[in-house]
């Protein structure tokens, strides 16, 4: 009887947990032939998934360009099944923005479409995916079962890449991670910034090669003639204003960072830093101080301990 009642058991409850597993992505139209898949602004959790991450897809007559895969396989396949639901042209290229996990692990569901990235990306993803994949599957749980690392197939070399009627401009940079890909649509406008940019949620540190070097980035984006901006997290927005609210974060923590190792104080000290109130509207910005205090703050003690005095330096300076 025991056995009886345990088998209606699972078959209960088996058909529920695998519904639970439903990330829910519904793809909308932010330019012509141009599709966002946007994530929530959190923390990856059970709850969420890891579905934090903003994807974009084209879908032409040529076939369908995808820009990251997000981070499962799980997320992968229910994506490329949402792309079946606007168009029934294949996936044929792909694009890794950088080797952050919430970017690529999804590219086990598009084996059959060529995936590009930069070649330090590509190292990156070899180096470290298998780890990333485990503390993912660490923080978010059985979203990830059966994801593995799946490398690009080409290194990204050209800048230059056209596509089902659209010119495409592949930008190579380095401030978030040290390899990070921007991909400028000059047909529609429509600039994806990867986590270059963040908008509305705070942004992550923890393989920036150095806040001057992002924001060098920055200011190269900045100059480009784009309608519309994708970040990497949070909304679009068709003006400079999440540009902006990146580089205004990044000029304030990297002048918080600094002035705290200056005084002497300890990292606990800094990391109850009060916030700047111009970013009451970003999500996450306790944590994301938090963790970015104990990324950096390490290399802002040894440079105040070994800086000779004399006039304070511009944030940009900071390498």
């Amino acid at each position: 009887m025991r056995a009886c009642l345990l088998l209606i058991w699972v078959l209960l409850v088996l058909p529920a947990h695998g519904a639970a597993f439903d990330y829910g992505l519904e793809p909308r139209l932010i330019a012509p032939d141009t599709w966002l898949v946007e994530g929530r602004r959190e923390a990856f959790s059970e709850h969420n998934g890891g579905h934090i991450v903003n994807v974009v897809f084209l879908a032409t007559d040529e076939g369908v360009l995808l820009f990251d895969t997000g981070p499962s396989r799980r997320f992968g396949e229910q994506l490329r099944a949402a792309i079946g639901r606007i168009t029934d042209k294949p996936v044929v290229h792909v694009f890794n923005s950088h080797a952050h996990p919430d970017h690529f692990l999804g590219n086990q569901a598009f084996d059959d479409a060529v995936i590009w990235a930069l070649p330090a990306v590509r190292e990156l993803m070899a180096r470290d995916g298998e780890a990333l994949a485990g503390n993912l599957y660490g923080l978010v749980g059985d979203w990830m079962r059966g994801t593995a690392v799946r490398l690009p197939d080409r290194s990204i070399e050209q800048e230059r890449f056209d596509f089902g009627g659209h010119r495409l401009r592949l930008i190579a940079l380095q401030g978030h991670t040290g390899a990070d890909l921007a991909l400028l649509d000059e047909t529609t406008g429509v600039l994806l910034a990867g986590d270059l940019v963040f908008h509305q949620r705070a942004l992550t540190t923890p393989q920036t090669p150095g806040i001057g070097v992002w924001l060098d980035d920055l200011e190269r984006l900045e100059k480009i003639g784009y309608r519309l901006l994708v970040p990497g997290h949070g909304p679009p927005a068709p003006d400079a204003r999440a540009l902006i609210q990146t580089r205004d974060y990044l000029n304030w923590l990297d002048r918080l960072l600094r002035e705290s190792a200056e005084a002497g104080l300890t990292m606990n000290e800094a990391m109850r830093a009060a916030l700047d109130p111009r970013f009451e509207g970003v999500a996450l910005r306790r944590y994301e101080l938090q963790r970015s205090v104990s990324h950096l703050y390490p290399s802002y003690e040894q440079r105040a301990l070994t800086s000779p005095p004399g006039p304070k330096y511009h944030e940009k300076a900071h390498r």
